[in-house]
C-alpha cells in the first residue's frame, strides 16, 4: 500500500479518477507486483473525453482516495509494461475460467453502482492483465444492468488476447440512446486512427447488441466485428414488455420482488451455480457443492434491486424499446462482421427466431447457437467467450483471419474440456498408448524419440474417418506440452460445414486445438514458426476407405512434402497407427452409398461442389470423393502408435530438388510408416490390456488412463 498507484492508460483515453473512490485502482503488468487501494472491485478507470496528455498537465491526479498519479510514473510504467510484454501466449496457459461466478459479479456490482453524479465511461479490469504485443481492442457494451460486469467470467482470458475496455452506465444516469451510441463512436474512431489496419471487436449483450449495430451502421468503413449475445432487437416481442406497466403501477414497497422476478426471466440458476465446479469431481461432491452454490447465489439476488433501482428499470426499458427501433431501422447499413452468440432457453427474449432474422438482414452474418443455456449466456456454465471466438476463427490482428499468426493456444481450461467432456467417453474407450524410436533404433513407451525443438513433420496414415487425431492432439500436450498442428480438408473451414450446424461442436473444438487448411502457403508458415506440423498425405480418401482398405495407404504419386520440409531443415517423424477394427465395423462404404437411390444424387452433387487440393494429381490418393461412411460401434478394443525413427532433412534442400532424390526420400517415408503398422498390428497381440474390460479393471484399482499397461516394445 506504499507503492504509488499507477493507471495503464492509451493515448487517447483520459484517467478519471474521480470515480468510485472504494475501487481498486491498479495497473495492469505482465509480471503482477498489484498496487491495491481497497478491497473493491479491480478496475482501471478511463474515461473517454479529453487526451491522457491534456490530463497530465494538470500535474498529479488525486483520486478520492487520496493517492496521486504523476506524468513521470504513467510513463515509466507504460515504457516497463511494452517491454515486458509477450508476443504469444504458452500452450496451456491458465485463463482462470471457473475461478468466477454469478456471485461476484453480484458482489461487485454492489460495490459500483454507488451514485457519483457522472456519465458513462470505460473502465478496464485489472484481472485482464498485460494483453500480447499488438493485440485488437476489445469493447463491451452492457445489457440492462449497464455496470459493464459481464464479461467478469471471462476478464483474464480475454485480457490476454484483447486490450479490453468495458462500458459502465451509472445507475442514475439518464443519456439517450443516440448520446450512448455517439459516446461508444467516438471511442471507436480514435482507435481508428491510431491503428487503422487492426480489427476493433464489439461485444454487444442483449441491450449492448443494439448498441453495437447501431455503431456498426453508422460506421461502416471502421473494420469493426461484432459479437451480438442474445440481442434485444427483439424487444418488441419480448416478454418484458408486460412488465413496463406493472412496474409503473407497482408500490414502492413491492419492488424488492423485482429481482426474483427477473432471475427466473434472465438464465439459469443451476448453471450460473455450476460455473466453478469441476465436472471431473463424483457425482455426490459435485451435487453437494451445488447446493452449497445456489444456497449463497440466491440471497444475492435481492441486490439487484439496487443495481436496477425501480425508476432506473423504467427508463431502461422504455431505453431498450427506443434501442430496438433505432438499431432494427439500420440493420441494411451493417457491413461488419457479425457473430450471433444465441440461447436456446432465452425466456427474456425471443433470441433463436431473432437469429433467424438477423442473419436474413445481415450481409456478414453467422450464428453460433446454445440450445440449454438462458438468456445471461455470459454468466453462466460451459460458455468461454475466447473459446468460442477461436473455435469460429473470429480472433484476427488484421483485416483478414491468418490460421498460423492468428492462433491462440488452448489453455488449460479447454483442455480438459475438450479431452475430458467433449471427447471424453471416445477417449476412454480408446485408451490409447503411443510408442516411438529413439536415434539407436530402440522403442520406448512415450514420445522421448520425437523431436521436441520444430520444425517437426508428423507423417502418417489416417485412420477410418480421422479417429486417431484427438488422442495424437492429446499426448503431445500432456507429455510434451507441444501443440501439434493438424493439417485438415479445407471443407471442415467450408461456411457449408458451418451451416450444417450452428451450435458450437466438434469441428468448432477442432480449430481451438489448432487444425488448419492444408494448403502449401499454411504448410509454409507453419515450418517458418517451428511448429510441430500433422500431416497426412493419404488425406481424406484415406480416412473414408472403402471395406478391406484398412491400413492401406492411399498417398497420391508426387512427393507433395518432402522439398518444403527440407527448405526448412524440418525433421520428419513416419508413424503408424492401429485401433480402427477394434472401434467400429465399416458396413456401408462409398460403393454401398452410391447404389442407394436419392443418396448417390447427394453425393454426386456433394462432389462436384467439393473443394478440390489435388486438382490435376494422379494415384488413389488423388482422389478426392467425401461421404460419411456407414459404420457400427464394436466393443471397444485399443489404439496403439508408433513413431519410427525421425529423418533428417536438414543440409538435404538442394539434393531433394532433383525429381528422383525426392521420390526415393517420400517412398522412404511411405515404406516406414507401413513398417509401423506392421509392427502395431503384430504385437497389440501380446497386450494384456487390449480389451476395455481389463482396461476398465485396472484403471479402477491402479492407474489412470495414460499409465495403464501395454505389450513390451
Amino acid at each position: 500500500m506504499s507503492s504509488p498507484v499507477t493507471f495503464r492508460v492509451s493515448p487517447y483515453l483520459a484517467l478519471n479518477a474521480q470515480f468510485w473512490p472504494r475501487c481498486r485502482v491498479q495497473a495492469s503488468s505482465s509480471v503482477g507486483g498489484d498496487s491495491n487501494v481497497s478491497s473493491s472491485p479491480e478496475l482501471v478507470v478511463l474515461n473517454g473525453a479529453p487526451p491522457v496528455e491534456e490530463t497530465e498537465k494538470v500535474g498529479p491526479l488525486t483520486g478520492g482516495n487520496g493517492y496521486a498519479v504523476s506524468k513521470i510514473e504513467v510513463v515509466e510504467k507504460k515504457k516497463k509494461v511494452e517491454k515486458e510484454a509477450k508476443v504469444s501466449l504458452e500452450v496451456l496457459w491458465d485463463d482462470a475460467y471457473g475461478t468466477k461466478s454469478v456471485k461476484d459479479y453480484l458482489d461487485c456490482s454492489r460495490d459500483m453502482i454507488r451514485p457519483d453524479g457522472g456519465p458513462p465511461r470505460w473502465f478496464c479490469p485489472v484481472e485482464c492483465g498485460q494483453p500480447l504485443n499488438d493485440c485488437p481492442v476489445l469493447l463491451f457494451l452492457p445489457g440492462l444492468d449497464g455496470t459493464g460486469l459481464g464479461l467478469i467470467l471471462h476478464h483474464k482470458a480475454l485480457g490476454r488476447a484483447f486490450e479490453v475496455r468495458c462500458l459502465h452506465i451509472p445507475v442514475y444516469d439518464r443519456t439517450p440512446f443516440e448520446g450512448l451510441v455517439k459516446f461508444i463512436e467516438k471511442t471507436i474512431k480514435a482507435e481508428h486512427a491510431a491503428s487503422p489496419h487492426k480489427p476493433i471487436y464489439l461485444v454487444g449483450d442483449s441491450f449492448g447488441g443494439c448498441l453495437a449495430l447501431a455503431v456498426a451502421a453508422r460506421n461502416p468503413t471502421i473494420d469493426l466485428v461484432v459479437l451480438l449475445v442474445n440481442p434485444a432487437t427483439s424487444f418488441g416481442r419480448s416478454q418484458l414488455q408486460p412488465l413496463l406497466p406493472l412496474l409503473e403501477a407497482m408500490p414502492d414497497g413491492l419492488h424488492f420482488t423485482v429481482p426474483y422476478l427477473l432471475s427466473f426471466v434472465m438464465g439459469d440458476p443451476v448453471k450460473m451455480a455450476t460455473i466453478n465446479i469441476d465436472n471431473m469431481l463424483p457425482l455426490r461432491v459435485a451435487l453437494e457443492q451445488l447446493s452449497v452454490n445456489l444456497t449463497s447465489l440466491l440471497p444475492r439476488l435481492s441486490g439487484l434491486a439496487d443495481i436496477v433501482p425501480r425508476e432506473t428499470l423504467l427508463w431502461k426499458l422504455k431505453l431498450l424499446k427506443s434501442a430496438a427501433s433505432y438499431a432494427n431501422s439500420r440493420l441494411h447499413a451493417v457491413k461488419a462482421e457479425v457473430l450471433l452468440l444465441v440461447s436456446g432457453k432465452d425466456n427474456m427474449l425471443p433470441s433463436h427466431d431473432e437469429a433467424q432474422r438477423l442473419t436474413n438482414s445481415l450481409k456478414n452474418c453467422r450464428v453460433c447457437y446454445f440450445k440449454d443455456n438462458g438468456h445471461t449466456l455470459l454468466l453462466e456454465d460451459g460458455i468461454n467467450l475466447l473459446t468460442v471466438i477461436k473455435g469460429t476463427h473470429t480472433y484476427r490482428r488484421t483485416r483478414r483471419h491468418d490460421y498460423i499468426l492468428d492462433f491462440l493456444p488452448p489453455s488449460m481450461s479447454e483442455y480438459k474440456l475438450a479431452f475430458h467432456q467433449i471427447v471424453g467417453l471416445f477417449r476412454n474407450a480408446s485408451s490409447s498408448v503411443l510408442f516411438s524410436t529413439l536415434e539407436d533404433g530402440k522403442i520406448v513407451r512415450g514420445l522421448s524419440g520425437v523431436p521436441s525443438e520444430g520444425p517437426v513433420l508428423l507423417v502418417g496414415y489416417h485412420m477410418l474417418m480421422g479417429l486417431e487425431v484427438f488422442s495424437l492432439v492429446e499426448e503431445f500436450l500432456r507429455e510434451k506440452n507441444i501443440m501439434v498442428r493438424g493439417m485438415a480438408h479445407p471443407m471442415l473451414f467450408s461456411e457449408k460445414i458451418e451451416n450444417l450446424s450452428s451450435e458450437f461442436d466438434l469441428i468448432n473444438w477442432i480449430k481451438v486445438l489448432g487444425a488448419v487448411p492444408v494448403t502449401g502457403s499454411n504448410l509454409f508458415k507453419l515450418f517458418s514458426t517451428k511448429s510441430h506440423v500433422l500431416l497426412y498425405p493419404g488425406g481424406a480418401r484415406e480416412a473414408s476407405h472403402n471395406k478391406g482398405g484398412e491400413y492401406k495407404l492411399l498417398w497420391p504419386d508426387q512427393p507433395e512434402f518432402v522439398r518444403m520440409a527440407a527448405r526448412f531443415g524440418a525433421t520428419i517423424v513416419p508413424f503408424g497407427t492401429v485401433g480402427e477394427d477394434d472401434i467400429a465395423e465399416l458396413v456401408l462404404d462409398y460403393n454401398d452409398l452410391m447404389k442407394i437411390p436419392f443418396v448417390n444424387d447427394y453425393l454426386r452433387e456433394a462432389s462436384r461442389d467439393a473443394i478440390r487440393v489435388r486438382e490435376g494429381m494422379s494415384g488413389e490418393g488423388a482422389n478426392e470423393t467425401l461421404f460419411m461412411p456407414g459404420i457400427l460401434p464394436r466393443i471397444p478394443g485399443r489404439f496403439y502408435y508408433l513413431f519410427g525413427k525421425p529423418i533428417e532433412t536438414r543440409g538435404r534442400y538442394e539434393a531433394l530438388k532433383d525429381r528422383e532424390n525426392a521420390n526415393e526420400l517420400y517412398l522412404q517415408v511411405k515404406s516406414r510408416v507401413e513398417s509401423c503398422i506392421a509392427y502395431l498390428l503384430k504385437k497389440r497381440e501380446e497386450d494384456p490390456y487390449r480389451s476395455i474390460l481389463d482396461r476398465s479393471v485396472h484403471r479402477a484399482l491402479h492407474s489412470p488412463l495414460h499409465e495403464i499397461p501395454a505389450f513390451e516394445p
